[in-house]
């Protein structure tokens, strides 16, 4: 997620800190979408009125429309992965951000995932974490599901990936969490099957860690 919000803050850093909240409520009335206030998004929110600032700042910049479609998210996520193709890890992540499922990311979608995977607890990170899994978004994730995110990052990291990843390792990937989080032996993990796996194996925590880094 680094990449993101270096993205959208970079432009901000650049600007006079003589604004405030008020110059942020007027622009506001100024795009397409017109966010929730400020001290709504802080209330529903992990972040200050200034940290919500300094983000509506960069989400602006980039999208004056005040919403972000698909082809531009994929566009700001691959200038960070110059080396792989990460188009198909950004849709992904885009439909996890997009929760009302209408091709488009809001600004209140965007810091609302953004604090649970940077501020929320453990549950709440691993809880978001199943969702983008969950591809078809049916409380389930399956083999199928686990392996396309996999191999979408294994794709994303490109040629840095280190030490250099054969074409079966993801899968092979896939088959050791499937064996520690399928635990009925039903051929999908539900969302407490996939809790309780990760808070009991510090391994599987490491890389669902890891993965989380590249969101």
């Amino acid at each position: 997620m680094g990449a993101v919000v270096g993205t959208l803050t970079m432009q901000t850093k650049q600007r006079k800190p003589s604004r405030d909240r008020t110059d942020d409520e007027l622009e506001m009335t100024m795009v397409s979408h017109r966010p929730e206030g400020l001290e709504q998004l802080e209330a529903q929110t992990n972040f200050s009125k200034q940290e919500l600032q300094i983000l509506y700042r960069g989400f602006k910049n980039e999208c004056p429309s005040g919403v972000v479609n698909e082809e531009t998210f994929k566009h700001i996520y691959a200038q960070f992965f110059p080396h792989g193709d990460a188009s198909m890890y950004a849709h992904y992540l885009f439909n996890a951000f997009d929760t009302t499922n209408n091709g488009s990311i809001k600004f209140e979608d965007f810091v609302m995932g953004l604090s649970t995977l940077l501020r929320g607890t453990l549950r709440e990170k691993l809880e978001w974490t199943f969702h983008l899994y969950d591809i078809n978004r049916d409380g389930y994730i399956n083999r199928e599901e686990m392996t396309e995110i996999v191999r979408a990052i294994y794709d994303m990291m490109g040629k840095y990936t280190y030490p250099a990843i054969k074409g079966d390792v993801p899968q092979q990937h896939v088959d050791a969490f499937f064996q520690k989080m399928d635990k009925n032996k039903d051929g999908v993990v539900t969302l407490e099957e996939f809790i309780v796996a990760c808070q009991e194996d510090e391994m599987m925590m490491r890389s669902m860690q890891l993965f989380e880094n590249v969101m």
